[in-house]
Formats: C-alpha cells, sequence, structure tokens
C-alpha cells in the first residue's frame, strides 16, 4: 500500500477562536471518507501537530458530508491577541493537516 498526503484525497478548511482552532477535513469522494475515519484519528493528529498544538485534539465524524472535524485546544499561543506568531494563527493549519500521509490501496489512486 503505497502512502499519499491527504492532500491527495481530501480538502480542508481551518480558522481560530481564542486559543483553539478548529479544522474541516472533507473527503474529495465519497468513497475516501472510511479512509479517513480509519487514518485520520485524534491521536494522529495530535502527533502531526506535535509542538504546535498543547492541549487536546477532539475528533468529530460528519458522515453525511464525508468529513471530519478537528478541535484543537491550547493551539495558539493565547490567541490573536496574545500570541507571538505572525502568519495567519489557526488559517495554516489546514494545509498543514493536508501533508499527512496515509496508506491507500495502490489501484485506487491510480
Amino acid at each position: 500500500m503505497p502512502n499519499v498526503q491527504l492532500k491527495e484525497i481530501a480538502r480542508a478548511r481551518s480558522g481560530d477562536k481564542g486559543n483553539t482552532v478548529n479544522i474541516g477535513l472533507i473527503a474529495k469522494d465519497q468513497a475516501w471518507y472510511d479512509t479517513l475515519v480509519h487514518q485520520v484519528t485524534s491521536k494522529r493528529v495530535s502527533e502531526h501537530f506535535d509542538g504546535l498544538v498543547e492541549g487536546e485534539v477532539t475528533r468529530y465524524e460528519l458522515p453525511n458530508i464525508h468529513a471530519l472535524n478537528f478541535v484543537c485546544t491550547e493551539a495558539l499561543g493565547g490567541g490573536g491577541s496574545s500570541s507571538l506568531r505572525l502568519d495567519n494563527l489557526g488559517k495554516c493549519f489546514a494545509s498543514n493537516l493536508l501533508r499527512l500521509e496515509v496508506k491507500v490501496e495502490k489501484n485506487k489512486v491510480d
């Protein structure tokens, strides 16, 4: 089974509120939703954001729209008014998550 980055099978969007980041991960096709559910766990997302997310990562499943939603607490150095980060705070987390690799069946990505 080859590894592919999530950007090959999903889209993402993220935002921030205070010191919390919200990331929506949407399968490009209904067939990829099971791959997301089985491989993109709260633990994997937390490990992927090691050093950035200091709190909990909670995953919510939205099967009717083939999506997952991740809420990451203590992720923004205190939030917009407290953070020393110069980026767009939570807006960049979606792009970062799309670099996470998952295993897929070879014939599904060809």
